[in-house]
């Protein structure tokens, strides 16, 4: 009776029971609706292997990617617990930061980190959109100063990675005063004399649109990522038109001139080192010929004599 309830019974319920399978094994893409296995898409940078679609990349996974054998250095920005306005809709403003950072680990919705790209120092900001959609409030504005000034300390690219909805409705004005706050860490960096290089992610709108993310010497963007300020439904209603096809994707920006580059994820951190290479040229200048003075120079050797004497070679002889 053992031998049959310990080894034949297990053995023939082990045969015969639905085993568990991970519900997360398998993606589908939200273009082509492709099932795509997680390996699969880990292993493409989370890019659709089927259409090209590029899907959200956490933060942190690119962080991993940019710098040089994944090493870098977070920077400790400082915890903003304030709620200004006691905002309250269907929680407290105070109870979502609490759920946002429980969920990501993170403080706010800016990640600064810096270290080597390419062999050079480079600072990098990275917006996290699954920090309450990547909006823009009090924390983002200092930490984007932060990352200024340490671009600036360190003599280095400041490379700024935007994902975000807009400006954070529970902080209110205080949230829209960002805007120019962070217009002035990126002048700090270009008064300076250092690249800020922007790479415009999906989506990209709001507040964030209209100041920091746009104002980059190059601004890059990942094929079809949205990028705009208002919405496309929002818009339609205002005008009373339908837009045209592909209205606010990358690629129709880079045809009407809004940014200079769609690049490919996986040839992204190629191109910002090639960039940053150029932007910041470091060839030695040419030897500086000194001079002659006035004091120094013939008579014979002046443009005056020069020309007196050509004029008295060419003048005929007089009769």
């Amino acid at each position: 009776m053992n031998w049959l309830t310990n080894y034949v019974r297990p053995k023939i319920r082990a045969l015969v029971e639905k085993k568990d399978v991970p519900d997360n094994l398998w993606h589908q893409c939200p273009s082509c609706e492709q099932m795509i296995f997680h390996r699969e898409l880990e292993a493409s940078l989370r890019v659709c292997s089927h259409c090209g679609h590029h899907m959200r990349l956490p933060a942190t996974e690119r962080l991993d990617l940019l710098f040089d054998n994944g090493e870098y250095q977070r920077v400790e920005l400082p915890k903003l617990n304030g709620d200004p306005l006691k905002f309250k809709d269907l929680k407290r403003y105070t109870d979502r930061l609490k759920e946002s950072r429980g969920k990501t680990g993170e403080e706010d919705a800016m990640i600064v980190a810096h270290g080597e790209m390419g062999g050079r120092n480079v600072v990098v900001a990275i917006m996290n959109f699954a920090f309450m959609g990547g909006s823009m409030g009090l924390a983002l504005g200092k930490s984007l100063l932060i990352a200024a000034r340490l671009a600036v300390l360190q003599e280095a690219p400041l490379i700024c990675f935007t994902s975000s909805g807009g400006a954070r409705m529970q902080e209110g004005i205080l949230s829209l005063m960002q805007m120019p706050r962070t217009i002035i860490a990126v002048d700090e960096v270009k008064e300076a004399k250092l690249p800020y290089i922007t790479v415009l992610t999906d989506p990209t709108t709001g507040g964030v649109t209209a100041s920091f993310a746009m104002l980059g010497d190059i601004a890059i963007a990942e094929p079809g990522a949205v990028i705009g300020f208002a919405g496309a439904r929002v818009i339609e209603e205002t005008i009373r038109e339908k837009l045209p096809e592909g209205f606010q994707r990358a690629e129709y920006l880079l045809e009407h001139g809004m940014i200079d580059r769609v690049v490919h994820r996986r040839q992204l951190r190629d191109e910002l080192i090639r960039i940053s290479n150029l932007l910041l040229d470091s060839r030695e200048a040419a030897d500086v010929v000194p001079l002659k003075t006035a004091s120094n120079k013939k008579k014979s050797d002046t443009p005056e004599a020069s020309n007196d004497k050509n004029s008295t070679e060419e003048r005929p002889a007089a009769e």
